[in-house]
């Protein structure tokens, strides 16, 4: 039986107890050994933590000098479209242009989105960071998606970096990356990650008391 009730009690506990490298550990050996989206996606701030479910967004890039009759695509229709502890993810666009904002994250927010991740750049650096909203990205980049790129699609499966993240996936993130865990693989990689983090933190007592590695090793089979 999963020691949660419904995804409120999962994301509580995996904030309170869960890091990125114990849950990438335990999909190791689950062989969901290509689960870590690219490192140079990261948090606008170390402290900051995502988890939420996939809803996967296509971008996409506009020509030169292309007319656009519907600024930002579907970008608006996605945006309102954001439920409930969902993450916004977002991959498709050249690295040109901002995906993502203040205004997006302040509709974000008060829809009830964890997050947003992104394969690209974001801007209003400062006003994302005083609402302690969690925005992952490449950085900091204050050039406008509007004349330059679209939403092409949302609530589509996305692949970023060979990675494939479908409608409802769950996505952690912390300092140390971001990953998708697999809708279906829910219930046996965070069991599993709650119980390598709880036995971490005996190996780590039994260390600060003097005992070997290797004698720790061998007790809790962890490290």
């Amino acid at each position: 039986m999963p020691l949660w009730n419904d995804d409120d009690e999962l994301f509580d506990l995996a904030r309170r107890e869960l890091f990125t490298a114990v849950v990438g550990d335990v999909m190791d050996h689950l062989n969901l050994r290509h689960q870590f989206l690219p490192p140079h996606i990261r948090p606008l701030h170390p402290e900051m933590i995502v988890i939420g479910r996939a809803m996967p967004v296509l971008s996409g890039d506009l020509a030169e000098d292309t007319k656009n009759e519907r600024p930002f695509g579907l970008m608006l229709e996605a945006l309102d479209d954001l439920r409930r502890n969902e993450v916004y993810i977002t991959t498709g666009a050249s690295p040109r242009m901002a995906l993502w904002g203040e205004l997006m994250s302040t509709r974000a927010s008060k829809l009830g989105a964890t997050g947003a991740v992104l394969d690209g750049y974001s801007r209003d650096t400062r006003a994302i960071l005083a609402m302690r909203f969690p925005v992952f990205s490449w950085g900091s980049y204050a050039q406008d998606i509007s004349p330059r790129g679209q939403v092409v699609d949302f609530r589509v499966p996305l692949k970023i970096d060979g990675i494939a993240i479908g409608p409802g996936d769950i996505l952690f993130g912390d300092i140390d990356g971001v990953l998708c865990v697999p809708q279906e693989a829910t219930d046996d990689v965070f069991a599993g990650a709650l119980e390598k983090a709880r036995g971490e933190k005996k190996v780590r007592a039994a260390l600060l008391e003097g005992s070997t590695v290797v004698d720790a090793f061998a007790k809790y089979g962890i490290m």
